[in-house]
């Protein structure tokens, strides 16, 4: 899958729930969606995700709210608190980890947990592979800032390898199916009585 605004392979995927009809997905390269998350973020109280994300600390103490708000994604690193604020996902094993969490609003909006719409043409990577790839780019960021440029290469060009495999996954096309040949049946061929009295009609004319 190629980025929505180059031709990049989409390492991105990033879901944002504000829109009043459900969520809308980006499919974004890395340029693309860092340019995208360090933008100016509406005010929360705009919109239906941020609206709906402060009625968490309905029934919740002070210390269960700080607590959950310190909560933080292992893989993009994202805080429970910045998504209350945004009402952005970082990555898509913040679904995973976050889905105590997230039933009680994703319920809120969908009136479903259950995904019920299309999926796209041309599939994209597992949500493990996508994952793995933010993971890795967090221990290049990582090496990069130890000096440890061999290990920052060595995942650079294991990203290089997930990333080509993901863009040249095919597209989802139809089988093909051949039309079958159609054959007479046996009622509309002529019974071999039919034909031997036609035959003697035949003869008698010629007579």
């Amino acid at each position: 899958m190629k980025c929505q605004y180059c031709e990049k392979p989409a390492t991105f995927h990033i879901t944002e729930l504000t829109e009043p009809s459900g969520p809308a997905v980006m499919h974004l390269c890395e340029e693309h969606a860092r340019n995208f998350l360090h933008k100016e973020n509406a005010s929360p109280a705009a919109s239906i995700a941020g609206a709906l994300a402060k009625q968490f600390d309905l029934g919740q103490t002070k210390a269960e709210l700080a607590e959950l708000d310190q909560k933080e994604c292992p893989v993009c690193g994202i805080s429970f608190f910045e998504f209350r604020n945004t009402g952005r996902l970082g990555c898509p094993y913040d679904y995973k980890h976050f889905e105590v969490d997230l039933k009680p609003l994703l319920n809120n909006i969908h009136e479903s947990l259950e995904h019920c719409g299309k999926r796209p043409k041309r599939a994209a990577a597992s949500a493990d592979s996508q994952a793995q790839m933010i993971q890795l780019r967090r221990e290049m960021e990582e090496a990069i800032e130890r000096e440890d440029y061999e290990r920052a290469s060595e995942i650079r060009d294991e990203l290089k390898k997930m990333e080509q495999t993901e863009s040249a996954i095919p597209p989802a096309t139809p089988s093909s199916t051949k039309p079958k040949k159609r054959t007479p049946s046996a009622s509309n061929k002529p019974s071999a009585s039919k034909k031997k009295a036609s035959d003697d009609v035949d003869g008698e004319t010629q007579s």
